[in-house]
């Protein structure tokens, strides 16, 4: 996506908007095309299946057990035995599914016990649940911004916060990524009021892996008077004293009016959520469509969040490993001379020379037991191939230094080809 793209409410929106998905749909078929010749009868990165999980990063691939480097359980707690013990016990009061939305009979002690934990762990006064961290942006975006309004959102935002600034009805544009100055000019330059204005940013960007410049941008948002959301779907349990995320870590908390984040990432689970002191979170309960007309979150699933919730909070040891193995294993990515993204974190990427490059490599990965995510084009910026890693608190010393011979070897056989 260009930056500073201007995307105006009308009928033009419309053919603009079927003319993109028209050529977004060539662009796919043309890549699958690609997919499909430079894989041939080899492992299809988008048909794999995990066939067995034998812990948060072990898993069973095409019947080989394989070490998993391309999954987002960045503490994990999806194994946690407290975690799966409060899942049991209320899967065992309390059944299956909701089978219902929050505003008919989907609304079980348990969401409101969650949205307390969660507004407690922020220190605001009240919080939400969505079903999904993608649902959770469409409402809040929806609820702080609608037609007549401006969102200006940071160019490498994630597809839900896009799709958020479509749904909203609200006129976005999106600004250079991390450029406080570019933002500042949009702001001076807008025409709408900065009461009506959210500026939306991420705390952490997992395509590369690199940090939201949060404390900076909100400063020059709040200087202009616009509200700020920061989604911390990825710092979440990774960044700050508390695991609150890159807002916390930047002391940029009171910059922020909404923070939205989701359970599908260090919390181990599904499920997203806002936190906010802003009044319009009242109202999200009886705007959002993404609240409103959807199921709510299982028990089970609720019962567990809660409880990995309050592990992130009262254990940052569990952090400080996962940071000790990271910076580990960056440093032995670097020392072989690969191309990385950001400064060495728990999620990152390596930078590949192009698609047939990138799958070759991808591949070899995977036949010798490690499995991490490719990234092609349109899902990353600049038009790059990614393979994209992260580390978790449940790898082991042993899995980093499987992973880094295997990249050591791969090196040699580059060189020497």
């Amino acid at each position: 996506m260009s930056d500073s793209t201007v995307h105006p409410e009308g009928g033009s929106q419309t053919v603009a908007a079927t003319a993109q998905l028209t050529g977004i749909l060539r662009r796919v078929a043309s890549l699958g095309d690609i997919l499909e010749r430079s894989v041939g009868d080899a492992t299809h990165p988008l048909k794999i299946q995990l066939e067995r999980f034998d812990s948060p990063v072990h898993a069973v691939i095409d019947g080989r057990p394989t070490t998993l480097f391309g999954t987002n359980s960045y503490l994990g707690l999806n194994f946690d035995p407290r975690c799966i013990a409060a899942a049991e016990t209320a899967l065992k009061t309390w059944g299956t599914g909701s089978t219902a939305s929050r505003v008919a009979s989907g609304n079980q002690a348990g969401h409101a016990e969650l949205e307390r934990t969660i507004a407690a762990y922020y220190g605001r006064p009240d919080a939400i649940v969505f079903s999904t961290g993608f649902m959770a942006n469409l409402g809040s975006i929806g609820g702080l911004a609608a037609e007549g309004d401006l969102i200006l959102y940071d160019a490498f935002c994630h597809a839900s916060i896009i799709d958020a600034c479509r749904a909203s009805g609200a006129t976005f544009k999106s600004f250079r990524h991390n450029d406080p100055a570019d933002l500042d000019r949009m702001l001076s330059e807008a025409t709408v009021p900065p009461s009506r204005t959210l500026v939306v940013l991420e705390g952490l960007y997992s395509v590369w892996g690199d940090l939201g410049a949060v404390k900076d941008l909100a400063t020059v948002a709040k200087k202009h008077g616009a509200l700020v959301l920061v989604d911390e779907a990825h710092g979440l349990g990774l960044y700050g004293p508390t695991g609150r995320g890159v807002t916390e870590a930047q002391g940029a908390e009171h910059l922020v009016d909404a923070v939205v984040g989701t359970f599908s990432k260090s919390v181990g689970v599904i499920g997203g959520y806002c936190v906010t002191s802003h009044p319009a979170l009242k109202a999200l309960r009886f705007l959002a469509r993404s609240y409103l007309y959807t199921a709510s979150l299982p028990p089970a699933v609720v019962a567990s969040a809660r409880t990995a919730i309050g592990i992130i909070a009262s254990e940052p040891e569990r952090r400080a490993d996962l940071w000790r193995k990271a910076e580990r294993f960056c440093a032995g990515v670097e020392a072989l001379g690969y191309s990385m993204c950001a400064a060495p974190g728990p999620v990152g990427a390596i930078k590949m020379r192009g698609l047939v490059q990138g799958l070759g490599f991808w591949r070899e990965l995977l036949e010798r037991g490690i499995y991490v995510n490719i990234l092609v084009p349109p899902a990353t910026p600049s038009g790059e191939v990614l393979l994209r890693y992260s580390v978790s608190a449940a790898h082991t010393d042993a899995d980093i230094d499987l992973f880094l011979g295997v990249l050591s070897d791969l090196s040699q056989m580059s060189q020497t080809a």
